[in-house]
């Protein structure tokens, strides 16, 4: 797994001084929301990661990046490679250039692989295919002269899969792990410095190798030299490692703190009595003061602790390293909600005094325990409101930008997410910096994932296997020698899906023993192993997690690892498992799969660029578009869903409960003193007035409770004659902070009012001149004057024309539907699936046969028409699967009411939507509706989106999945109009005592958004295609694979009745009056 490779440490950075580490941080830590708006998803990204990589080492004078572009050939396997291209006498002109860091199949080389669990080559290990795509680099540098008697350390900070690397025609090691560093001494191997004769650097990458076996992730298989490439030079006896360790009172008055210290001295002729020759210190220095003063601070003047060596007083024989001890009074605590950082410098002097080396990082006080059910942060059960990250860019892969980093930090801040767990490896260095910083709570994860065994009858998975015990051991020590000093982790993870056995409790075992500071978490075998100080299981049932957190013999809480898959239009019943975290002691949150659609930039055949996802590059095996789970698109635009995690995640809570409004501070640390309230009335979506909300400060956990009658806004409820009052509460920052500047709503809920007085459907005024009605040969022509005409086809039963004022307003219709575009959810499952079940009863290709279509009732203000369609599927057209009467009720004042009565067969399965379709001109863009909003939302998916008047247009309600599907629907509509800019359009509610209806507008149809595979494929057809839905099946996402629409959300095949109101919209008129006038008092 490795020769001549240096043991695991923590990130190295060679400063010069004392003074100099801490101006180093003082800059690389003044950092924040700003940045996140040069993050670049496009070609530019590739000159962004080696600008990064050289800036992480901007002001290190002992380090030098070797990021840039590298000589490059790619050979089909290590035995095709150029002879003895590593030389220095080779000649590499011939050969393409490539960036580094990069993943070459993102450069032209190669293919990019996407695939879940299937091993991208045949399972037979520890064997790999003959056919290993090899990459061979080459680079030349040179030592500047101002390192000259130091010693030289070459440093990978991670190449995928494996690699060999030579100085000068000089083999200087090998190592395998994708996502750890690699580091080796080539000091000897390397030109003297300052002479004019370049060093060559070659390196021979392996896209596959043994240790691929333990890297089976669900993501893009890319390789190369994906982070970077720097030199580090160190005096002739350096510190190699150390180790920052605190206890922390019980009642956090104080912090005992030990920091171990490393030191490599192998060139010293003795080895024993280091401290003969040389002193070692440490000190901490408050880098939070840092920033409360205007200019530049004096950065020395900070230092809180000068800690003091402590002789081993260990009972038994043997060296036990250099250890440093002191005591801080009132440390302040980091979490993620006050993520409050030291700086600790480690310095190394000679017998002089003077400075040999210096390392620094980064450092912050918090405990990390248990208690029964519970996992604590500083004494709080803190509860996980978090999201699994894979590092994905859709330009350069697993290649790394400052920039692009903070802006997920940053979407995710904004959003309420308080947690990240690492899916499912370690990730660049600068991301733990930057969690430390803007606060994030962080499961580290090592790089190990055997999913593939589980499918294989012939081959034990590696945990079972001796063999592979030093492989995934090695994996585990790598990531938390490297990781070890930063506060934003919590827990540390061996892996992901790699089954159970003897191998883990050597991993867990190691951990406990090198770090108990932080929790075990490992999910295999079951999620509640010995090797699991949690309980974390994935896409477990809320039902389920209850079952265990009212097991008194389970002491451990239950944090899932993985829930609400957002593949595609995703995660409805977020909010159950929301209801049962947040009322149920054991349950503290989970991490919702994934953060962003994995998704890679391709130029089609046009030339324009698309998200391309498994298999659209030729890669075999694949997993299609499985990649896409994120709640972000590939270039981080939000999902809409991203709206639902931050009402659900929100830390501020708002209730009415018998009378009573209570207002919950969420937080475990702070309370709202740096917030301010807000509140805002509305009735029937006008607003009837807002003001600010005067608070006392509520503390952490605590509720401030109001009698709903007492509050400012009772006045307007009891002077208003409106039918529906709600009142919306906000809390938004006084303050700017790291991550968003000042007035950021953090939270926002709003509350029905209850209802003052009863209101029923009354007779409309219906009058408005006298109809006319004839029927001509298959049509029954409608027509009040010169205002507007309807006429009806009695072969199809459907509108084929309906004006107002020479306008048309509706150009097809109206039609019973019971389809929609199925989702990634409604596909999960194979025969047990949805979308499987519809087929099978014909529903997907539902077609209706007109049975009748007859003139009822006409009077000189009204017309009836009666129709009965019957709904059967093309492939047996002899069974009718849904009879429904659609009875039209015509008013001279060009009202149209519809009242539909649907009866399904009863061995149907359950069904996607009951409703109605029409298509009006595309011109009628211009959209208004009453309802929920503004945002896509759906009968399980909805908490976040408040009742109120929304305006949009048509291109506005679409949602650009990369692989469409239902989509763009609003819940709980009342009523909604689509005008033309002229203000001409077609007005439709809810009637009668139907209840809000789902809506949705489109220039896709179903059936186009069906057979799309890409969003850029749709072809917009030439009307607006409009759904009003009695029933709409939710969208499910407790998983993507398997039927999981909670059983309140299906629409069973029963009976359904429901009604609607049609209406002209002339510029003299608007949606709320027309609604206003279907309601009285009762």
């Amino acid at each position: 797994i490795k020769w001549r490779k240096r043991d695991a440490h923590v990130t190295l950075r060679s400063h010069e001084s004392v003074e100099g580490s801490l101006r180093y941080w003082y800059k690389r830590n003044k950092v924040d929301f700003l940045a996140s708006k040069f993050a670049v998803w496009n070609d530019d990204a590739i000159q962004g990661s080696l600008d990064c990589a050289a800036f992480w080492v901007k002001d290190l004078p002992f380090v030098k990046s070797l990021s840039g572009y590298w000589k490059f050939f790619l050979a089909n396997n290590p035995d095709n490679v150029p002879n003895e291209f590593y030389g220095n006498e080779f000649q590499d002109s011939e050969w393409k250039t490539l960036p580094v860091p990069s993943n070459w199949q993102l450069h032209g080389f190669d293919r990019p692989i996407y695939t879940n669990v299937t091993y991208p080559f045949p399972l037979n290990p520890p064997f790999v295919p003959m056919e290993n795509p090899t990459g061979c680099y080459r680079i030349n540098f040179h030592i500047p002269k101002e390192w000259e008697g130091r010693r030289i350390l070459l440093h990978f900070e991670a190449v995928d899969s494996a690699f060999c690397a030579w100085i000068n025609g000089h083999p200087i090691g090998y190592s395998q792990d994708s996502r750890v560093p690699a580091e080796f001494e080539i000091t000897d191997f390397c030109h003297p410095f300052g002479s004019d004769h370049k060093n060559v650097l070659a390196v021979q990458v392996f896209r596959w190798s043994d240790g691929s076996y333990l890297e089976d992730q669900d993501h893009w298989r890319l390789s190369g030299i994906h982070r970077d490439v720097l030199l580090l030079a160190k005096p002739k006896v350096f510190i190699m490692d150390y180790f920052f360790k605190t206890n922390i009172a019980e009642d956090f008055s104080s912090a005992d703190i030990l920091v171990e210290v490393k030191v490599d001295n192998s060139l010293e002729t003795s080895k024993d009595n280091l401290l003969t020759n040389y002193s070692i210190e440490a000190a901490l220095y408050d880098s939070g003061s840092w920033y409360t003063s205007n200019g530049n601070p004096d950065l020395l003047s900070s230092n809180v602790v000068d800690l003091k060596f402590q002789p081993s007083s260990a009972p038994t024989l043997g060296f036990h390293g250099y250890v440093f001890g002191g005591k801080l009074q009132a440390p302040k605590l980091w979490s993620a909600e006050h993520p409050y950082l030291y700086t600790l410098v480690v310095v190394l002097k000679d017998k002089t005094g003077n400075i040999v080396d210096c390392e620094s990082c980064p450092v912050g006080f918090r405990k990390v325990s248990t208690a029964y059910k519970e996992l604590l942060v500083n004494g709080k059960a803190v509860v996980i409101r978090g999201v699994n990250r894979h590092e994905h860019h859709p330009r350069v892969g697993k290649a790394n930008i400052e920039s692009c980093m903070i802006k997920d930090l940053v979407l995710m801040k904004q959003n309420n997410i308080n947690a990240v767990r690492n899916s499912h490896y370690p990730q660049h260095p600068r991301w733990y910096e930057l969690c430390d910083l803007f606060g994030m709570y962080m499961i580290d994860e090592a790089n190990i994932e055997t999913h593939g065994f589980d499918y294989c009858t012939h081959f034990k998975h590696p945990t079972l296997e001796p063999i592979w015990a030093a492989a995934m051991l090695d994996r585990v020590i790598s990531m938390v020698e490297r990781d070890k000093n930063h506060a934003c982790i919590i827990s540390w993870s061996l892996g992901n899906e790699s089954g159970f056995g003897p191998n883990h409790f050597s991993l867990a075992g190691w951990i406990r023993g090198r770090d108990p500071s932080r929790v075990v978490h490992y999910e295999g075998g079951g999620s509640r192993t010995p090797c699991t100080d949690i309980v974390c299981p994935m896409y477990m049932r809320v039902w389920d997690m209850l079952k265990i957190a009212n097991d008194p013999n389970e002491s451990r809480p239950l944090i899932l690892c993985e829930y609400s898959h957002a593949m595609g239009n995703s995660n409805g019943n977020l909010h159950i498992y929301w209801e049962a975290i947040d009322n149920t002691f054991g349950l503290q949150g989970g991490f919702i799969w994934d953060w962003v659609d994995q998704a890679l930039i391709k130029i089609d055949e046009s030339g324009r660029q698309r998200w391309a996802y498994g298999g659209e590059f030729g890669d075999v095996p694949n997993d299609s578009n499985f990649c896409l789970n994120g709640l972000t698109f590939p270039d981080r635009t939000a999902h809409p869903v991203l709206q639902e995690v931050k009402y659900l995640y929100q830390p501020i809570k708002v209730a009415l409960h018998e009378g009573k409004i209570e207002i919950k501070n969420g937080h475990f640390f702070q309370t709202t003193e740096g917030l301010e309230f807000s509140w805002y009335a509305s009735a029937d979506g006008c607003n009837l007035g807002s003001g600010s909300l005067s608070l006392e400060p509520i503390k952490p956990q605590s509720s401030y409770t109001i009698d709903w009658q007492s509050g400012p806004w009772y006045s307007l409820w009891t002077s208003s004659s409106s039918e529906e009052m709600f009142l919306t509460i906000t809390a938004k920052l006084l303050s700017s902070t790291r991550w968003v500047e000042a007035g950021h709503i953090v939270s926002s809920s709003q509350v029905q009012l209850p209802t003052k007085r009863g209101f029923v459907p009354h007779a409309i005024n219906f009058s408005g001149g006298t109809l006319v009605a004839e029927t001509l040969g298959d049509k029954i022509k409608v027509n009040q004057q010169d205002i507007w005409d309807i006429t009806l086809s009695t072969k199809t039963g459907t509108v084929e024309s309906w004006k107002v004022k020479g306008v048309d307003v509706l150009s097809k219709g109206i039609y019973p539907c019971f389809w929609r575009a199925p989702t990634d959810n409604d596909k999960g499952g194979g025969p047990a699936s949805y979308l499987s079940k519809w087929k099978d009863a014909g529903i997907d290709s539902l077609h209706f046969v007109t049975e009748s279509c007859s003139l009822q009732n006409t009077t000189n203000s009204s017309v009836q028409i009666l129709v009965v369609f019957l709904g059967v599927s093309r492939q047996d057209e002899s069974k009718v699967l849904f009879t429904t009467d659609m009875k039209y009720s015509i008013h001279a004042s060009g009202d149209v009411i519809v009242e539909c009565s649907v009866k399904p067969n009863l061995d149907l399965p359950p069904l996607p939507r009951v409703g109605v379709e029409f298509n009006v001109e595309k011109s009628f863009d211009q959209v208004t509706w009453y309802g929920r909003g503004p945002f896509e939302c759906y009968p399980d998916r909805k908490a976040s989106a408040q009742v109120a008047v929304y305006e949009s247009t048509v291109s506005d309600l679409h949602v650009p999945y990369v692989v469409p599907g239902e989509s763009s629907g609003r819940a709980d509509v009342r009523w909604a109009t689509f005008k033309n800019k002229n203000g001409f359009g077609i007005y439709a509610s809810r009637y009668g005592s139907s209840p809000p209806m789902q809506m949705s507008a489109s220039y896709y149809s179903t059936s186009e958004l069906h057979r799309a595979m890409h969003n850029e494929e749709l072809i917009a057809g030439d009307s607006i295609e409009i759904h009003f839905d009695h029933k709409h099946m939710g969208l499910g996402g407790d998983d993507s694979w398997s039927p999981c629409v909670h059983n309140q959300y299906l629409v069973p095949a029963v009976p359904y009745s429901f009604s609607l109101r049609l209406s002209p919209v002339t510029p003299a008129s608007s949606g709320h009056d027309i609604y206003k006038s279907q309601l009285q008092i009762s």
